[in-house]
């Protein structure tokens, strides 16, 4: 975490906790309020920004949906290609695919066949690390296709939930760490 940096607060106390959403004992990160403060929507990127500038990565892949408004403005602002990782059969044409475990079942996400390859170094952006099954899943994806993960970049962490864990040794880099 850039526990150091004093936009870190700024960017802590924008996000909203919504309590018992979308259910009850949930306390649901709600970024939307980050979004409509411009100065924390800028620093959270910059602070991203200068973490990986100079990292050489080629790629950056969104997970859907709010991987999608955090990973774009990094990917042009370090000179790499954005490749969204979707939900199922939200891609037209040949994609591949990573099964996940949910609590009740499984899930997917997938990409473009040929949008990431064995000379990329990847960065996976998302908004949240929770149980860290989405974002593991995002790794094996683009580590199937033969890309090096450098990290993987979330704004928000629950650490209660041990994401980390999952992950295994894979890096994690979070600006803020929500009980």
């Amino acid at each position: 975490m850039a526990s150091g940096d004093a936009r870190v607060a700024q960017i802590a106390s924008s996000i909203r906790v919504i309590p018992d959403f979308p259910k009850p004992g949930i306390m649901f990160q709600d970024i939307t309020t980050l979004l409509l403060d411009p100065k924390a929507f800028r620093d959270t990127i910059d602070l991203f920004v200068e973490r990986y500038k100079d990292k050489g990565i080629t790629v950056v892949a969104g997970v859907e949906a709010r991987g999608f408004i955090f990973g774009p403005p990094i990917a042009l602002a370090i000179g790499a290609k954005f490749v969204p990782l979707r939900k199922p059969k939200k891609l037209p044409g040949a994609v591949i695919a990573e099964e996940y475990s949910l609590e009740y079942g499984t899930d997917k996400i997938e990409m473009h066949v040929g949008a990431v390859d064995a000379n990329d170094r990847a960065l996976v952006v998302d908004d949240l690390i929770a149980t860290g099954g989405t974002l593991c899943a995002a790794v094996n994806l683009l580590e199937r296709v033969g890309a090096k993960v450098v990290e993987c970049a979330c704004v928000i962490e629950l650490h209660e939930l041990k994401g980390r864990d999952r992950l295994g040794d894979r890096p994690v880099f979070v600006l803020v760490k929500a009980d």
